[in-house]
């Protein structure tokens, strides 16, 4: 294809991915009220206790504002396999037939690596917010601001959904040949510290062992992809050198007698 082609099959894709994020918008519209009363549980356990805390609206629209922010992420999460689907049509013409196979499984994987991400995210956050505002001396208060509170709540989601759909892509990337598994491999010490930091910050307490519960799924996904990418270059580089050999073999071999005899009786009869 041309680049004027590509570019055209890529706008194709992005509208029909904005397509089905609009509709899964207008679900997350409807998933507005029992999502906030999920994330609000933490501070309405705080009240409970006696303590004072609470979500605040600094602005007549901010709760307005508020809601368009949650539905557009929920529609981003709803229409997951729709976009899913159209990233990865997007790169299957540049594999070959048998490898296309492959693709689709990975497909198939990446729709519940996407929505187990997403949901370990909002099983550790509410816990999260319930630690850390513990800290909070007698006789204080919590006010959170809504946007920051569900800002931080809708990015880490993204966040760590898009974390277990990245190992996936690297895949997806290493079967075109643009990215080689000992590239990825190199990585690993940034990926490492990433991963910790992203853990770390969704863990529900300041321990380490529950940070390690969140970082070690994320951990183990990749380096399976980065396993899945070694084998993969070793198994490109056989094929090549068995087409190179025989390549090489069949340009070695020399003419038979025979068969310059019957070329020369065939061109002796014409």
């Amino acid at each position: 294809m041309a680049l004027r082609e590509h570019l055209r099959e890529l706008r194709n894709r992005l509208i029909k991915s904005a397509v089905a994020t609009v509709l899964g918008a207008v679900l997350g519209f409807m998933a507005y009220e029992p999502f906030m009363q999920y994330i609000t549980e933490p501070l309405q356990r705080l009240a409970e206790s006696g303590r004072t805390a609470t979500i605040n609206y600094s602005s007549v629209g901010g709760s307005f504002n508020t809601m368009v922010e949650v539905a557009v992420v929920l529609g981003l999460i709803f229409a997951s396999p729709v976009w899913l689907y159209q990233l990865w049509a997007f790169i299957t013409p540049a594999l070959h037939r048998n490898e296309r196979r492959y693709a689709i499984g990975f497909l198939a994987a990446s729709i519940p690596l996407f929505l187990g991400g997403c949901a370990m995210a909002v099983t550790a956050l509410p816990a999260a917010v319930y630690a850390l505002t513990a800290f909070t001396p007698e006789g204080g208060a919590n006010f959170v601001e809504a946007g920051t509170y569900l800002r931080f709540f809708l990015q880490l989601i993204l966040t760590f959904g898009i974390s277990c759909v990245v190992p996936v892509l690297l895949v997806g990337l290493n079967m075109t040949g643009l990215l080689s598994g000992r590239t990825v491999l190199k990585s690993w010490r940034v990926v490492v510290v990433v991963v910790l930091v992203v853990a770390a910050m969704a863990a529900p307490g300041p321990d380490p062992v529950t940070m390690l519960y969140l970082a070690i799924p994320l951990l183990v996904l990749f380096f399976v992809a980065v396993g899945l990418c070694l084998y993969l270059d070793r198994r490109r580089a056989r094929k090549q050198a068995k087409q190179a050999a025989a390549t090489g073999a069949s340009a070695d071999r020399g003419t038979s007698a025979e068969q310059l005899r019957s070329m020369g009786s065939s061109a002796a009869g014409d």
